[in-house]
């Protein structure tokens, strides 16, 4: 894996800490003025490596994604929605996630990658509920309810698209009736 490309900032006010955050493709690393550049190099090193940890089990693989879709099939929807396949794919722009009862597979989009993993969880139960109620019909909705965080997670989602200027997800208050299959945007 390429090293991203990493800036460091050194502060006089900081004096013991060190953090890092993403910034685009750059890595940005916060760092006392007062540090050595022996020193500042480890920190990077140990930054950058803790970063990309966590950013890692942000995104899991499609057989970490099939295994937890497991769990929150048997958390929130009685262990009845079995999907034969859960996956990632990267061909969804206007879509959170997609199902096809026939074939009983789901696909996540990639955008999800990143975000919150209760967000993720949230649009996994969405789509497992599609196996148990093809529609967004109020028993939809009612299945995907039993998921403590559904509203919040709509409203994140709602805010995510508002501010990249999407289409909201089915669900909020302006897309109340429409039958959509997937959640969109």
């Amino acid at each position: 894996m390429d090293r991203p490309e990493i800036e460091v900032r050194r502060s006089k006010r900081r004096r013991r800490t060190v953090s890092a955050y993403r910034d685009g493709d750059k890595v940005v690393v916060l760092i006392p003025a007062t540090m050595t550049r022996a020193q500042e190099s480890q920190w990077v090193d140990t930054m950058v490596a803790r970063l990309e940890r966590s950013e890692k089990r942000k995104r899991p693989n499609d057989a970490q994604l099939a295994r937890r879709a497991r769990e929150l099939s048997d958390a929130y929807l009685g262990g009845m929605a079995k999907p034969d396949s859960v996956r990632w794919v990267t061909n969804q722009n206007a879509r959170w996630g997609s199902c096809t009862p026939g074939d009983r597979s789901i696909r996540l989009s990639s955008r999800l990658q990143g975000l919150p993993s209760w967000v993720v969880d949230y649009v996994l139960v969405h789509e497992l509920a599609h196996l148990l109620e093809h529609g967004h019909t109020p028993e939809f909705w009612a299945w995907v309810d039993n998921y403590p965080r559904a509203e919040r997670a709509k409203g994140y989602l709602q805010g995510y698209s508002s501010a990249a200027h999407l289409e909201p997800p089915p669900g909020s208050e302006d897309d109340e009736d429409t039958p959509v299959d997937d959640v969109e945007r």
